[in-house]
């Protein structure tokens, strides 16, 4: 039986919509790798609130979005209901409860690392039809950017061993010691956003992996980022995030 590293992500669901886009011209590339065109279809799992949903949604693919907290599926319902190519299901990574080979595309868009990383494999190898592609892929902030690296300053006095987890390292590793798929290809992209200050502030709020390590000081934590960003005195600013992707096909036969 497969172990599953979800949690309920009820607590951040409001302010996870604030989070910006993932780099479009990186969506684009791992889209023309995976060799996906227009009707064929996909499954997003842990599609939260819908921020890579939407974008494979504007492709014109077919998505079956799978996330297992009810207010963050519920968001992405709302946010991605203009689309008609959408199916919104309860489930996990390690257990989607969606069709064998029914898939040209799996995707884990900020949510391979919230799953037992070789069971949520299997499940994608059972899910993907021959040929197929997962990709896991992140949005980091750009931690060499002035701004940026206040922030972490101040993160790390309230919480001295704070750590991102496996957020930030290499996926390669996991993927080819599965045995389910070729050596993933990398890609990554840098974009500036320029975001409404308070919005993005907001989105901390949605920060799990900070809330988790933080516990009591969290708050304190999200007001301490308030104030670096008032300090700059402006309504909106520039934020530099890159998106990374590890995408791979599956294997011939992957142990079907």
């Amino acid at each position: 039986m497969s172990t599953t590293t979800w949690f309920d992500y009820s607590p951040y669901a409001m302010t996870y919509k604030e989070r910006p886009e993932y780099v479009p011209d990186v969506i684009q590339a791992m889209l023309r790798t995976s060799g996906v065109a227009p009707g064929d279809p996909v499954c997003d799992i842990g599609a939260g609130s819908g921020h890579l949903t939407e974008p494979l949604l504007e492709f014109g693919l077919r998505v079956d979005a799978v996330e297992p907290t009810a207010a963050m599926r519920a968001l992405g319902e709302r946010r991605t209901a203009p689309f008609p190519g959408v199916t919104w299901y309860e489930g996990t990574g390690e257990s989607s409860g969606r069709p064998s080979e029914g898939y040209r595309l799996v995707t884990f868009g900020s949510s391979f690392d919230r799953t037992d990383r070789p069971s949520a494999l299997k499940e994608t190898a059972r899910l993907l039809m021959p040929g197929g592609f997962f990709a896991c892929l992140w949005n980091h902030r750009d931690l060499e950017d002035p701004l940026q690296a206040r922030i972490e300053q101040l993160i790390h006095h309230h919480v001295p061993g704070y750590g991102y987890g496996i957020r930030r390292t290499d996926q390669s590793a996991v993927i080819e010691e599965s045995g389910l798929f070729t050596s993933p290809v990398k890609l990554s992209g840098r974009k500036t956003f320029h975001l409404p200050a308070d919005a993005w502030c907001d989105a901390w709020a949605s920060h799990a992996t900070l809330g988790e390590q933080a516990g009591d000081a969290f708050g304190a934590i999200v007001d301490g980022i308030r104030a670096l960003v008032r300090a700059e005195g402006t309504d909106r600013i520039a934020v530099p995030y890159v998106t990374r992707v590890w995408i791979a096909r599956l294997g011939d036969g992957a142990g079907r």
